[in-house]
């Protein structure tokens, strides 16, 4: 079996770790990086033996599937360009700045049988597949994720940020119209919010919870989901959870085991056997355009409780 060729756009924190990944991945040859630091991609490209092609037409030309990890505003012109080449297309959430610009990319990777995925990386983590398996009707979920400040993504708030995991994830879990939005979220560090609440109800019933921060001093990723007679508690980060069963002797505890691994690299292998097989990733782009639009409708949310000066 030939190997398929991968490149990526962008090697600042995000695409380095593709470059590295792509490049451990036993399918594939990582043939190139494309950056507007020509210092950083030469640093990312001889450790990896690859080649630095920073023309997106040459790049695009050389390569069979690439990472798209620029910044969001920059993601359909980059994307675009790239599935008008042939070329399979991995774009880092959020998708793009605009749901119009995510729904042409859509359009374009339909019309050229392309695979465009999104990187949604929380559904490629093990203690996702541990929770979908033990659910039933969700009837309240609590979501947590909470870092220090990344300087990065400065260019977008919190929400899209961060929160936009989430809210895909919820999205794919309950699968119900939302009904009603409230949200509330204050800029600490950028003119953007940096921590932010959001309270969805769905035409189901089902209420989220959704808290993000950027200026926490603790890192948290972590899921609650209530059921009629389960609470189930999973935490991204140390791919560990439990769930609390109602018994005849009241709540019994049962841990749930997690067979550990990378997120990264499952999306990654994932990515690369949709474009080889010509099947839909997991998270597609309709999957994320979604998430986007709900994201978006939080931000405005936002906006309108902002204070007045």
């Amino acid at each position: 079996m030939s190997k398929i060729k991968a490149g990526v756009i962008g090697v600042g924190g995000i695409g380095r770790n593709h470059a590295r990944v792509y490049a451990e991945l036993e399918d594939v040859e990582l043939v190139a990086v494309c950056d507007t630091d020509a210092e950083r991609a030469a640093e990312v490209a001889g450790v990896h033996g690859a080649q630095v092609i920073p023309d997106l037409t040459e790049f695009a030309a050389a390569v069979d599937v690439a990472s798209v990890a620029v910044p969001t505003v920059a993601h359909r012109e980059v994307a675009m360009a790239c599935l008008d080449a042939g070329v399979h297309v991995l774009v880092e959430k959020p998708i793009a700045a605009d749901p119009g610009d995510a729904r042409q990319m859509v359009e374009r990777a339909r019309e050229r049988g392309l695979v465009l995925q999104v990187g949604h990386i929380e559904r490629y983590n093990p203690v996702l597949r541990e929770l979908e398996s033990r659910l039933g009707r969700a009837r309240f979920i609590e979501a947590s994720r909470l870092s220090p400040f990344p300087n990065r993504s400065v260019d977008i708030g919190v929400v899209l940020d961060l929160m936009i995991h989430d809210l895909e994830i919820i999205l794919h879990l309950v699968r119900s119209p939302v009904a009603h939005v409230e949200a509330v979220g204050v800029p600490v560090l950028t003119a953007r919010e940096d921590i932010a609440n959001a309270r969805i109800r769905f035409e189901s019933g089902c209420v989220a919870n959704v808290t993000a921060s950027r200026i926490s001093t603790e890192r948290m990723r972590k899921i609650r989901v209530f059921q009629e007679d389960t609470y189930l508690s999973l935490d991204y980060m140390d791919q560990s959870g439990y769930l609390l069963r109602k018994g005849a002797g009241g709540l019994e505890r049962e841990e749930v085991a997690v067979r550990r691994d990378e997120p990264l690299r499952i999306e990654l292998a994932d990515f690369v056997a949709c474009a080889r097989e010509g099947r839909d990733p997991m998270v597609t782009g309709h999957a994320a355009t979604a998430a986007l639009e709900l994201a978006l409708e939080i931000t405005r949310k936002i906006e309108e409780s902002a204070p007045t000066a």
